[in-house]
């Protein structure tokens, strides 16, 4: 499938076609993985549970940095 980057606002973009939308469950507002691989584009469709959990261990380790430093002597 074809597709035509576009001007978009100050960026620049491609529309995503429907069928393929519907096809990984995606819908506007929802957030990708942009990856390059040897000269390609790889979009992937985040796990919001693991994006979550990420951001809850940030927190966590930002609260008890002094505590994990200490442990990890």
């Amino acid at each position: 499938m074809n597709a035509t980057i576009r001007k978009i606002g100050n960026s620049e973009g491609i529309i995503i076609p429907k069928e393929i939308l519907d096809r990984l469950g995606l819908k506007a507002g929802d957030s990708i993985d942009l990856a390059e691989e040897v000269g390609k584009l790889i979009l992937k469709p985040l796990d919001d549970d693991f994006t979550r959990q990420l951001e809850h261990a940030d927190r966590f380790m930002d609260k008890y940095k002094v505590a994990l430093k200490k442990l990890a002597e």
